[in-house]
């Protein structure tokens, strides 16, 4: 594989898009997708879809005393299945 980014193939690129948006990278920066039409318009297709995403599905805070009611949860589980005597 190629380890110079500007004579990256499409290919390589494309393998490495991926990692590249998980990681929070900026891909549209990445020397390969400056120079490549092609993966320039497969990059800002897979943001649309992304945002798009984003939209339908909106990231919801949980609320404040979730972790409170997890934990007395597991509190009251515990205490059911503790052996009686």
């Amino acid at each position: 594989m190629t380890t110079d980014p500007k004579s990256m193939s499409c290919e390589e690129f494309q393998e490495q898009l991926a990692e590249l948006i998980g990681t929070g990278a900026d891909a549209a920066s990445h020397p390969h997708v400056q120079s490549c039409e092609r993966c320039r318009a497969l990059l800002s297709d897979l943001q649309t879809i992304a945002e798009a995403a984003r939209q339908l599905f909106p990231v919801q805070q949980p609320e404040d005393d979730l972790w409170e009611r997890i934990e007395s949860a597991i509190k009251e589980e515990e205490e059911d299945s503790a052996p009686h005597d």
